[in-house]
């Protein structure tokens, strides 16, 4: 019989986020998207993306992996 995980499977969105801002291009009206703001904040936390202010309105960004 198969053990149960002790580890939780990640139940967000955050992958899909990312799918979404590659889609974009890289970045996206943060007033546009439709993710939670806990999908977000986990993504800023995991230093995945930036939101930026470009004077016209917030922006998400996907970080430069170098």
């Amino acid at each position: 019989m198969p053990r149960k995980s002790t580890h939780p499977t990640p139940t967000d969105n955050s992958s899909l986020c990312i799918q979404y801002l590659r889609r974009c291009g890289g970045s996206a009206r943060l007033c546009h998207i439709n993710f939670s703001l806990s999908v977000i904040q986990t993504l800023i936390n995991q230093r995945k993306v930036k939101i930026s202010n470009t004077g016209a309105g917030f922006f998400i960004e996907l970080e430069d992996s170098k």
